[in-house]
């Protein structure tokens, strides 16, 4: 009873709260505001996610090879090998992912968008300052954990028109990659060609953290959709709500055979097309540590000096992005299986392309262009085998399904890092990576052409029956 009370009072004041803010009448010029700080925060997070990557030959040299790990030393291919092996249990922290993510709900977009804003700084500013590999891996999970929520893209996806909204998000997200310019600026100014000084790119985008932060708690509102709906549901009496939820509870019971992330997969696979598209994104899926991980790295081992490596990266997010915004275009004009396959033989080719480059040291501002043609056209690939599954499902179990999806892909990228992890022991970087994410690319979209419809033009309220 204690308890009921204390909830009944702290929702009150909670309503009391969101309902003065709801009454405040937005002023003039704040959704472009809002636009320049999510742009602001969605391209701190791009560098965020590729900052470390950037410079693993860097640090991989340093922890493992010069100064040896736990009084061991290591060739650069073990050390490479162990540090993947290592950080894929900062995975681990996706378990609390859902549970972090909820909090959205109860608190609010702004808190959260704060809070993983702020978190991706602490990441960094540990990883500046640290002087040991545990520090560094501290430092590593903490912002893998923080820039995977991707906050601030709800935020905006909530607040714009909804004829809008498609173009502001692709626009946004193509402006956050190609934000990731910003790594090889870091890189020039602040390392120059002398990779000891790899920790020094890590403190402005951890500033930046802070200052995005601060501008969001005095300047942010909480979306219009959180303040109506949470407004809502707290105006209701607290003990009709949990009469609400007991029915709820039973009704749930009833319709557990239809939903639930385990009668997705059955779903999945009792149906031939969803069947074929799944195991199709699982292979993809496995060839990703390899296409995504390890591109600074072969650069390294193939001769290339830190200094054309930094050349490189200014031109990898300018393809990257331009490839990421036109995808959209052609996505809606010839389909989404043909996007796919397009951009599964784009990756292969220029992949190829990118391991020639390197060890007969071309241009590097060209194989800077080839490495953001093969990744980018795998990412886009990857992106339109998600659009597809959920144009291929019911709207009543579509959730479900896109979280059933997750799990099964972990299959795919666990036997990736599997095969990278013990390829990289035995040859060199770039090898490895070839001869693991290549036939994953080419046998998945051989499967999506022969296997797998085409969803262009569903209606997404009829889709999803089993044939």
């Amino acid at each position: 009873m204690k308890n009921s009370t204390n909830i009944i009072k702290r929702e009150k004041r909670q309503l009391e709260r969101l309902s003065r803010m709801q009454s405040k009448s937005v002023w003039a010029g704040y959704f472009g505001m809002l636009l320049f700080l999510v742009g602001f925060v969605n391209i701190i997070d791009e560098v965020t996610s590729n900052l470390s990557v950037s410079v693993q030959s860097s640090f991989v040299t340093e922890f493992f090879v010069n100064n040896g790990f736990l009084g061991k030393a290591y060739t650069y291919e073990e050390g490479l090998s162990l540090h993947t092996s290592i950080s894929v249990i900062s995975y681990a922290f996706g378990i609390i992912t859902p549970f972090y993510k909820a909090l959205a709900d109860k608190w609010g977009r702004k808190p959260l968008f704060a809070l993983s804003t702020f978190g991706m700084s602490v990441g960094l500013f540990i990883i500046y300052f640290s002087q040991n590999y545990l520090i560094f891996l501290l430092g590593y999970g903490i912002i893998g954990f923080f820039y995977s929520h991707d906050i601030q893209i709800i935020y905006i996806l909530e607040e714009s028109p909804e004829k809008h909204r498609a173009r502001i998000y692709s626009v946004l997200k193509s402006l956050g990659i190609f934000g990731v310019v910003c790594i090889p600026v870091l890189r020039n100014f602040l390392m120059g060609n002398d990779p000891t000084k790899w920790r020094s790119i890590f403190m402005l985008p951890a500033l930046c953290g802070v200052i995005a932060t601060v501008l969001i708690i005095v300047f942010a509102r909480d979306t219009k959709v959180f303040l109506k709906e949470r407004t809502a549901y707290l105006s209701i009496p607290y003990e009709a709500r949990q009469a609400q939820k007991q029915r709820e509870k039973e009704e749930k019971k009833a319709q557990r055979n239809q939903s639930g992330v385990f009668n997705a997969v059955k779903y999945i696979f009792a149906n031939k097309d969803t069947k074929s598209l799944i195991i199709s994104h699982i292979i993809f899926d496995a060839g990703m540590p390899a296409i995504a991980l390890y591109y600074e790295s072969a650069m390294h081992i193939a001769g290339m000096t830190t200094a054309d490596i930094t050349k490189s990266l200014f031109v990898l997010p300018v393809v990257y992005a331009l490839l990421t915004l036109c995808s959209g275009f052609v996505a809606d004009l010839i389909g989404r299986k043909k996007t796919v396959a397009i951009a599964g033989i784009l990756c292969v080719g220029g992949f190829i392309l990118f391991a020639v480059g390197i060890n007969q040291l071309w241009n590097p501002y060209l194989v800077g262009g080839l490495c953001g043609l093969y990744q980018g056209c795998y990412w886009i690939g990857r992106d339109y085998m998600n659009i597809m599954m959920t144009e291929k499902v019911p709207t009543d179990i579509r959730a479900s399904v896109v979280g059933a999806e997750g799990l099964l892909l972990i299959i795919g990228l666990a036997v990736g890092y599997i095969l990278t992890i013990i390829g990289m022991l035995f040859m060199e970087v770039w090898f490895t990576c070839l001869i693991v994410a290549l036939p994953c690319v080419v046998i998945s979209v051989i499967m999506m052409v022969l296997k797998v419809r085409e969803t262009k033009g569903a209606d997404m309220d009829k889709v999803g029956e089993i044939v």
